[in-house]
């Protein structure tokens, strides 16, 4: 009987699916999509242009994510934090999430705290705590406040853009005012000048101290890097009107990112000095949990031929291998060669252009406001 010929094997040829494009760049934002939330187990990145209609006469015209704001129902105000290289123990955060939309921002992983995304998400998300006067007038109010330094943000930048209109931190500012308290407020934008009467108040009594973040004097690179902050010539302006007003101001160097802006350094401080700055700090990018891939495809959108010598500068810094290290004392200024030259030069060019320390602020002022004290 002839043998059955015998059948071809039918090779497996697995079926490769290519990776999407990566998304464009967004006018006016620095993420141009939402990587996964951490806690999340389903993820739907929806694109600009599912969400936001785009002139189809306009062929120039890139998707655009408008802002969304939502009321924060929080019933506490003074946020508390045991980190020992933060600098502070206390801070008010009148918005969660950032319309600056800083692409490096240490705070972004915070908004997965919310069900929402590091992303896109974090910068035209904002959740507003239009409570907040109320809320810290209580607290301080409380026999339980002991007085101390107040800092706003230790998260977000109080004078986002829509502080403009919703006047948030001044109501805030009406409220340590009132009570003495001393605050220290750490901003990109100019709008703290809205607020020199409130500052000046406070400045009178040893009680306020501005620092003005500065990361690079190139607003070419400030536009993408930190899309709606004020430009440098507008920080650097109101570095002298604070000056001029008679506040104590300072400048952050911060972030210093190795490879991109590292070379800034001097030029940065000597111009702030110029500007009137009394004192400095400085801190290198940190990159955990979602921003490390945000800031990779960032790199790869704006500057991708140095994507390579950046992200091998951050792991040297960080122990070599790692684009994050969330140890205590080495978190913010790095290790290793690289930010040793960060730091002496830093260091030199504060000694060279005269900044030094800032001072301590004072709480011998502070006063606990009763009904009764207000009749007078």
């Amino acid at each position: 009987m002839p043998e059955r010929p015998k059948k071809a094997k039918k090779k497996f040829v697995p079926i490769v699916e290519e990776a999407p494009p990566p998304p464009p760049a967004i006018h006016g934002r620095s993420a141009s999509w939402n990587p996964a939330n951490r806690f999340e187990k389903l993820h739907v990145d929806l694109g600009d242009a599912d969400v936001v209609q785009i002139d189809p006469t306009d062929e120039e015209e890139k998707p655009r994510r408008e802002t969304q704001f939502f009321r924060d129902g929080t019933r506490t105000i003074i946020a508390r934090n045991n980190s020992p290289d933060v600098g502070f123990e206390t801070s008010l955060n009148p918005y969660r999430g950032c319309e600056h939309g800083c692409i490096y921002c240490f705070a972004r992983p915070t908004h997965e705290y919310l069900g929402l995304s590091a992303g896109l998400d974090f910068e035209s998300k904002i959740m507003v705590k239009t409570d907040a006067p109320k809320l810290l007038e209580a607290e301080l109010s409380s026999p339980k406040w002991e007085p101390q330094v107040l800092v706003m943000s230790g998260v977000t930048d109080p004078y986002q853009p829509i502080e403009r209109k919703l006047r948030i931190t001044r109501g805030c500012l009406e409220v340590l005012a009132k009570f003495r308290n001393p605050v220290a407020i750490i901003t990109k934008n100019r709008l703290v000048t809205r607020d020199i009467d409130l500052l000046g108040e406070l400045a009178s009594h040893n009680a306020a101290a501005v620092n003005v973040s500065v990361t690079s004097l190139d607003p070419k690179l400030q536009r993408v890097l930190e899309p709606r902050t004020s430009s440098p010539s507008a920080r650097l302006e109101t570095v002298a009107t604070l000056r001029a007003a008679g506040i104590p101001v300072g400048v952050m160097v911060a972030p210093i990112i190795p490879g991109l802006s590292d070379h800034e350094v001097p030029k940065i401080v000597e111009a702030c000095a110029r500007a009137g700055a009394q004192f400095a700090g400085y801190t290198i990018v940190r990159l955990p949990w979602a921003i490390a891939p945000l800031f990779e495809h960032w790199l790869e959108e704006h500057f991708p031929e140095k994507k390579q010598k950046v992200l091998e500068r951050i792991r040297h810094i960080r122990g070599g291998t790692k684009l994050n290290d969330s140890r205590w004392g080495t978190r913010t200024k790095g290790e290793g060669i690289f930010a040793e030259q960060i730091r002496s030069m830093f260091e030199v060019a504060c000694r060279r252009f005269g900044i030094g320390a800032s001072s301590q602020l004072s709480t011998a002022a502070f006063r606990r406001v009763t009904p009764q004290m207000e009749l007078f």
